[in-house]
């Protein structure tokens, strides 16, 4: 089989992403710009906003691509597009510019689920998992443990029953006054803080009657930080600090035992972890350890792969569009989209 060029995108929410993906070469080109200077001054993703601005930047940023890769279109040979979950207006942007290059080229379209993008980044590594394996997707709005038997082969053993835990690290940073996005600025805040001052409990982790609880609740975690800033009289930088740090501590401790939990019930210690807080310094290598520790490995896509991007789409998409997958050029997006909804690569036909 001929080696396979794929160009994928990326609009579900406020990184516009554009990327070549070559099924011999590897990643080709990619490319990325965040919105996060248009939202900050609104302390969040604003959706109209969102999606105007990826109508502004796909053009540009798949101009950039193929001049990066030095390829002509011509060359490509399918299109991927993450068509959810997502905002839906980001989501029509993108569907709608990588449909229509679909039509104009007489290429096969494939729409890509965006927590399967990031659950297979890493498999973009030289390093790889083999399978079965474990993967933790924090990503957004998403903390989800899933059982990989194959692509497409996915089973939800745990997931957040409220909010995810970068809402979670979003939220707490918006209560201590830092910068949008709130998650890298509290991180980085925490690494100045005394991590003997304050102590919030790990929610969801006590062992009872023999069993953990399965899935994961960041809600009560921020309810703690909360009382813990009101019974200051006042809220200095150092203090600020401190909060921060033993939030992290209390997320991160949280991911890390349940991911020991789910490894020992599961007889599988392979552990996949993708998303935005997978670039977090200190999850990395409690989880690392973790590993070791267990006689197994953890496999992380690159720091530049952690948030949205196009390069996970694209190839995403490649292993479906190899598998013969297809779909029409309906213009759509989902929203919502259980990821336990997909099917095997090659399931969907033309």
């Amino acid at each position: 089989m001929r080696a396979m060029i794929c160009l994928g995108f990326e609009s579900s929410c406020d990184e516009t992403g554009v990327a070549l993906y070559c099924s011999e070469r590897g990643l080709l080109a990619h490319a990325l710009y965040s919105q996060i200077a248009l939202h900050a001054e609104y302390g969040g993703v604003v959706p109209e906003l969102a999606s105007r601005d990826h109508v502004r930047k796909l053009a540009p940023l798949t101009k950039e691509v193929f001049a990066e890769a030095g390829i002509e279109w011509g060359e490509v040979d399918g299109i991927a597009c993450t068509t959810g979950p997502g905002l839906l207006g980001a989501l029509l942007v993108g569907t709608a510019f990588a449909r229509s290059l679909a039509l104009a080229w007489d290429k096969p379209f494939v729409g890509v689920h965006h927590m399967e993008g990031h659950l297979l980044a890493p498999l973009m590594e030289v390093e790889q998992p083999s399978y079965p394996f474990l993967a933790l997707l924090v990503s957004g709005g998403h903390t989800l443990l899933v059982k990989v038997a194959a692509i497409g082969d996915y089973e939800l053993i745990s997931e957040s029953i409220d909010d995810a835990v970068g809402e979670a690290f979003d939220k707490t940073a918006k209560l201590l006054g830092l910068p949008y996005p709130g998650g890298p600025a509290l991180a980085a805040l925490a690494e100045s803080g005394d991590p003997e001052r304050f102590y919030f409990k790990r929610p969801m982790t006590k062992i009872d009657h023999g069993e953990m609880p399965v899935n994961f609740s960041f809600s009560g975690l921020k309810t703690q930080v909360l009382q813990a800033v009101q019974k200051l009289t006042a809220v200095g930088e150092q203090d600020k600090a401190d909060v921060a740090r033993a939030f992290e501590d209390a997320a991160v401790d949280t991911l890390v035992i349940k991911c020991a939990h789910m490894m020992a019930r599961e007889n599988i210690y392979q552990l996949v972890v993708a998303g935005g807080v997978g670039a977090n310094k200190k999850l990395r290598q409690q989880l690392k350890e973790l590993a070791a520790a267990r006689g197994g490995a953890v496999y992380f896509p690159r720091y530049e792969l952690c948030t949205d991007n196009g390069a996970m789409i694209a190839f995403a998409g490649c292993q479906r569009l190899l598998a013969g997958e297809s779909d029409d050029l309906t213009i759509s997006g989902r929203p919502r989209w259980p990821l336990t909804d997909l099917e095997k690569p090659g399931v969907r036909g033309d």
